[in-house]
């Protein structure tokens, strides 16, 4: 009884340890990507991608609206990177992936109440209140609406950059014609511009 006892603590720092780890290697790949670096932002898809997806399939969102969400979260992380706690950005994913779901699931669920008052059971009960809905929803066309004015190379980087898994340099560079040294900081610029675009 005894050695089983003492076992059980060793497991749970060992298991303490290996997240303390995973924290750390994440939380490098978020300052790494943060500074430009592509194969940092590529493996830091990779890594939380699954996270990503599972928290939208727990919504029971359809493919599409599932894809949708994910891409609108690593833009989201893509335009905050800077401003995201590298040791959080899990959870930072989790919660904004949520906040994307009851986004999409309360917009789902007006148009439905449009036709059929019930038809749109089973839905969690804690989506956000209708003037948050209408904003977030405003938000989301005013970032769609910044993304269409950038100019089409733009546009194709950053969606590009945005898929799952991200496109590698070299692909992104044959495709739309930039040198793999000037990805980077177009992104920066991109990224810039949008943020002037969504302040304005």
């Amino acid at each position: 009884m005894m050695q089983q006892l003492s076992a059980e603590p060793g497991t749970d720092q060992e298991t303490a340890d290996d997240a303390a780890v995973v924290r750390s290697e994440a939380a490098t790949l978020v300052i790494q990507a943060a500074s430009g670096d592509q194969g940092a932002w590529s493996r830091l898809v990779d890594h939380y991608a699954r996270l990503v997806w599972a928290v939208t399939r727990s919504f029971r969102l359809s493919d599409s609206d599932a894809a949708d969400v994910s891409q609108m979260v690593w833009l989201r992380l893509l335009e905050h990177i800077h401003r995201v706690d590298p040791e959080r950005v899990g959870a930072w994913l989790v919660v904004t992936t949520r906040r994307e779901c009851l986004r999409v699931l309360a917009f789902r669920k007006r148009v439905l109440l449009t036709y059929e008052s019930a038809a749109f059971e089973g839905v969690p009960g804690d989506l956000p209140e209708l003037d948050a809905d209408l904003l977030a929803d405003e938000r989301a066309v005013d970032v769609r609406r910044a993304l269409e004015s950038l100019p089409d190379r733009w546009q194709q980087l950053l969606g590009m950059l945005m898929a799952d898994p991200p496109a590698p340099y070299a692909e992104i560079s044959a495709t739309i014609g930039i040198p793999i040294g000037s990805i980077g900081p177009i992104r920066g610029r991109c990224l810039e511009k949008l943020r002037l675009l969504l302040a304005s």
